[in-house]
């Protein structure tokens, strides 16, 4: 198994739940604003990173001068509005047709990975970005 299949693996199962709850926490009786949600969400992710950063020895500031930087603070600010407007949407919409509709940046994703990147493009990986957008649209009843 590749290094990094348990870490798809365990971000796909981890993020199969981010939803529901978010769900839950924003709707109904008692709910918390998606802005709200953002912040603690998020805000546990931040915690949670400085540990793992601490336990591997990682120093964030060795990194702050790097070319590639740009790059990281560009994909924070896509994640930010990605983030809002995900939790924005569990709060108005259902789970079963906001998260299909959130999930089709992995066919976005992946084309972009294509086009831009260079990465190999096969019939195989064709019929998967096709299948990927008819199970969006079979599953958000759209």
């Amino acid at each position: 198994m590749n290094g990094y299949l348990p870490y798809a693996l365990l971000a796909m199962g981890s993020y199969a739940l981010v939803s529901p709850l978010m769900r839950v926490a924003t709707t109904g009786p008692d709910a918390i604003p998606s802005d709200v949600a953002v912040v603690v969400s998020n805000g546990l992710l931040i915690v949670m990173t400085f540990g793992v950063l601490a336990y591997t020895g990682q120093n964030v500031v060795t990194h702050l001068s790097s070319p590639k930087l740009r790059y990281v603070l560009a994909a924070g600010a896509f994640l930010s509005v990605g983030i809002l407007a995900l939790y924005r949407s569990l709060s108005l919409g259902p789970v079963s047709v906001v998260t299909p509709v959130f999930a089709m940046f992995l066919v976005f994703s992946s084309m972009i990975g294509v086009l831009a990147l260079g990465e190999e493009f096969t019939a195989r990986k064709a019929l998967g970005i096709l299948f990927a957008v008819l199970a969006v649209y079979l599953v958000s009843g759209a």
